[in-house]
């Protein structure tokens, strides 16, 4: 048995549960004890069964002890969003309305995890419904500051080494930007990679599945267990993924080209943020090409508002109507200007969409990524919000692979997320260019 085992990244624990020198029962149990150690406080956990946990971990090892083929996953534990639906564990998406829910399905993604032989290990906390009002999550770094949203749960207990993976989603910025806040790493893969059916829907033109892990290795691997084609997503696409593992692992042939845009919310940057950044970008010299832009890119902001907030009024205009004495006074003031939005308004903010993704796919063909802050700066205090996800805004719009590296620290010992951004379905090549900048930013600070 391997003392503190909860302390393994996942590629870590896969090496070593597969040499018999670790079970998967005892990592469960280690991640466990962590859990119940740590979590009064940071409350990183909608739903937890460890008897469910411990009975998943020991089938694992049944079938590793039998000689039974393994997954890539077999007997590692992850952590689900709270609106991803899981039989035999309760989906309640953030909000007392949903207290209680059950279903027989699963998600679609929760299938791939199962068949990776993961042990699924509970529910982590989101927002209510995924949106704009926190929960009760705290940030495992400091619990004074909030861990960012709306994957609160998922990045908190990555962060706290509950768990070496977990899964979130994000519709603006709801994986990178906790990711930053929490020093984890974060992924979210093109539009498309990975399914989302079986998962709340906020925006069916928006949502998009990520990732967090503890390495670079780590979301990686897990994207690639639960990418795959679905027909009954439509953002789906039916084509072969792209090999995440591969990238993470790969180093890049030649330097790579990066690009940074001075955009006008630039100065919603913190003072540690902006020094940081600078710092990076000052090590990187002439491999970054700085760049104004063009005034349309920034009031892109407003065109995913409008098809975040006009969607989410529309798929959940049910819940709305028929529970609004149980929602948030926040939400209530975004649903009730959602509901002033024309289709008309909409439907031409649909048409910038399409015209931002053919703008980066033109623009990227010369870059291997762009460089960009993962957040504003350091979590905000709790009971502040979960920080401004502007610096996501536009690459989730557009459908592209974002990365978080945790990379900076700001004035009070935070964490802060450098954002690497890459080209529609060449994930590969933008985990490929992240591994090249963790280890030359690494050389040049020895």
């Amino acid at each position: 048995m391997i003392k503190d085992s909860y302390m393994l990244t996942a590629t870590e624990a896969l090496g070593t549960i597969a040499s018999g020198r670790l079970s998967s029962v005892e990592l469960v149990t280690s991640c466990l004890a962590r859990i119940n150690e740590t979590d009064g406080a940071i409350k990183a956990w909608a739903f937890l069964d460890p008897n469910a946990a411990l009975a998943q971990a020991a089938e694992c090892d049944r079938l590793r002890k039998a000689g039974l083929p393994t997954g890539a996953l077999h007997g590692i534990p992850v952590g689900l969003k709270d609106i991803i639906d899981t039989a035999k564990m309760p989906t309640q998406r953030g909000t007392p309305i949903f207290e209680g829910r059950q279903t027989a399905h699963v998600a679609r993604i929760v299938e791939h995890l199962r068949e990776a032989g993961a042990v699924i290990m509970g529910k982590t906390v989101t927002t209510e419904l995924a949106f704009v009002h926190a929960n009760e999550t705290r940030n495992p770094l400091n619990l004074d500051h909030s861990p960012g949203g709306s994957s609160s749960g998922s990045a908190a207990a990555v962060a706290a080494q509950h768990v070496p993976l977990a899964i979130g989603t994000q519709t603006n910025g709801s994986v990178i930007r906790p990711a930053s806040f929490c020093g984890t790493f974060g992924f979210k893969p093109t539009r498309g990679v990975i399914s989302r059916s079986g998962i709340l829907q906020t925006s069916v033109s928006l949502d998009q599945v990520g990732c967090f892990g503890r390495s670079l290795a780590d979301v990686a691997l897990l994207t690639d267990v639960i990418g795959g084609y679905d027909q009954h997503d439509t953002a789906s696409f039916a084509r072969p993924r792209p090999n995440m593992s591969a990238g993470a692992a790969a180093d890049a042939p030649v330097t790579p080209n990066l690009a940074w845009f001075n955009l006008p919310f630039n100065d919603r940057l913190s003072g540690d943020a902006r020094d940081g950044m600078e710092a990076v970008l000052g090590i990187l010299g002439p491999q970054v090409e700085r760049m104004e832009a063009a005034d349309s890119l920034s009031e892109l902001v407003a065109v995913q508002a409008c098809i975040h907030e006009y969607e989410i009024a529309q798929h959940q205009a049910e819940v709305f109507e028929t529970n609004w004495d149980q929602i948030s006074e926040r939400l209530k003031l975004v649903i009730t200007r959602a509901r002033k939005i024309s289709k008309t308004h909409y439907e031409d903010a649909m048409a910038v969409k399409v015209s931002a993704e053919a703008f980066f796919a033109n623009f990227l063909m010369d870059y291997d990524a762009i460089i960009a802050p993962s957040a504003a700066g350091e979590a905000p205090k709790f009971g502040n919000g979960t920080g401004d996800p502007i610096f996501c805004t536009l690459w989730t719009l557009a459908g592209l692979p974002c990365v978080s590296l945790p990379l900076l620290v700001g004035e009070t010992g935070l964490p802060i997320g450098v954002q690497l951004i890459g080209p529609a379905e060449k994930d590969y090549r933008l985990l490929r260019t992240a591994r090249w900048l963790q280890t030359y930013l690494a050389q040049e600070a020895e």
